[in-house]
């Protein structure tokens, strides 16, 4: 019981303190991860791929898996649970309070700023997530071809991430064959 109070604790904290949506969540989910030794950061990598290919959003994805992992069932909806429980709390007195303020310039320009800052967020973890799996020339062939179909939006990205994986799954067996 004590570690589904500490999974609920280490979410909420992150659920509280990182603003931005789930994949700026990442870094922080990574670092206390990490960091209490729930999961290896070859593991996050995983998990951050399969909570990228499931349905809703990424960070709950992973809480759920890392939450699962550490205490099964219970573990994964008290993980949940506390990822959650921030964003609920926050946006429900937002949206209550926001409403008055919607027009107001400073808000619009706090608004600007913190859309600024999440890429910010993001990139560091994205290129971490592509040094860490970058392990041959292939892989730098799909990062590239995934990078020009989803610039140019040729494939939706459903189909772009069940190519990939199948082209991986094909790629490694070829490779064993040999």
């Amino acid at each position: 019981m004590i570690e589904c109070w500490n999974l609920f604790i280490a979410f909420f904290k992150i659920g509280l303190f990182t603003f931005g949506g789930g994949y700026a969540m990442l870094p922080l989910i990574q670092k206390e991860v990490v960091k209490r030794n729930w999961a290896t950061e070859d593991e996050i990598l995983d998990y951050y791929a399969i909570g990228q290919v499931t349905p809703g959003i990424i960070a709950i994805n992973v809480s759920t898996f890392i939450g699962y992992k550490i205490k099964g069932v219970l573990g994964a909806i008290t993980s949940m649970i506390g990822m959650l429980t921030p964003s609920v709390l926050i946006i429900t007195t937002l949206a209550m309070g926001l409403s008055y303020f919607w027009d107001s310039p400073v808000v619009s320009h706090a608004f600007a700023g913190i859309r600024l800052v999440i890429p910010a967020l993001i990139i560091p973890i994205l290129i971490q997530m592509i040094k860490k799996s970058m392990k041959d020339k292939f892989c730098i062939l799909i990062l590239c071809y995934a990078l020009v179909l989803s610039f140019f939006n040729i494939l939706s990205p459903v189909f772009i991430v069940v190519l990939s994986g199948a082209l991986g799954i094909i790629y490694k067996v070829l490779k064993r064959v040999k």
